[in-house]
């Protein structure tokens, strides 16, 4: 990428990432802040004999963090791709 993007083009690409950021970092809060806010409530059903609030603590928020990485990497790939400014 030696040459400079249109400002028209560069605002597209931007708007189009800023608001896959905005989305992966919803994503994230939800699973960090949102589901342990109510782990007592979930501890009510269980999964595998263990409680629910326990599991998404213990095992599937950081699921939901790994995949998320590879979504976002993924996302913006296309997105880099399509305005000509993805790496090789």
């Amino acid at each position: 990428m030696s040459e400079k993007l249109p400002p028209e083009v560069a605002e597209a690409h931007w708007n189009k990432t800023r608001s896959l950021m905005i989305t992966a970092l919803l994503i994230w809060a939800f699973f960090s802040f949102f589901i342990h806010f109510f782990v007592v409530p979930l501890n009510n059903i269980v999964i595998a004999g263990f409680p629910l609030g326990f599991y998404m603590a213990a095992q599937g928020s950081l699921i939901v963090f790994v995949v998320l990485i590879f979504w976002f990497a993924n996302r913006q790939n296309k997105i880099d791709e399509e305005f000509g400014v993805a790496e090789d």
